[in-house]
């Protein structure tokens, strides 16, 4: 079966569920034993913002492939109003998330990992006060 002709949906729904996993990984390894400072860590990672930027910093630089299937899920018609962001961003969250269930179903580890820590290091570096004026850019 060919992944990325999948539903983004369904990549998108793994996907998340795989960042997720990565994302704890990174925050307990800077910080093994305060939980609440774990989850006060993850959350600029995880959250739409962190996501969006990400993807928007790393659309110039995927393969053509990749970036197809980056641009049907941000484009794909949103059915559910999202909750804590704007359609734009809600929009490129889930592009992102989309791009990580394809590379986790394809097998694809050492990609997988490769655009993971790129996007936390964008999202590390990034001053969230400005996260909303560089997306919309």
């Amino acid at each position: 079966m060919d992944r990325s002709k999948m539903n983004t949906t369904a990549l998108a729904y793994i996907g998340d569920a795989v960042y997720e996993v990565y994302v704890r990984k990174y925050v307990l390894e800077k910080d093994a034993v305060n939980v609440n400072k774990q989850n006060k860590l993850a959350v600029r990672f995880v959250r739409a913002e962190g996501q969006a930027l990400a993807i928007k910093k790393l659309m110039d630089s995927l393969p053509e492939n990749e970036l197809a299937l980056v641009k049907r899920a941000r484009n794909k018609k949103i059915t559910s109003k999202p909750q804590n962001a704007d359609a734009v961003t809600y929009k490129l969250a889930t592009a992102f998330e989309a791009l990580v269930g394809f590379l986790y179903l394809s097998e694809q580890t050492k990609r997988l990992e490769e655009i993971i820590h790129q996007a936390v290091e964008l999202i590390d570096a990034a001053e969230f006060d400005d996260v909303r004026k560089k997306i919309k850019k």
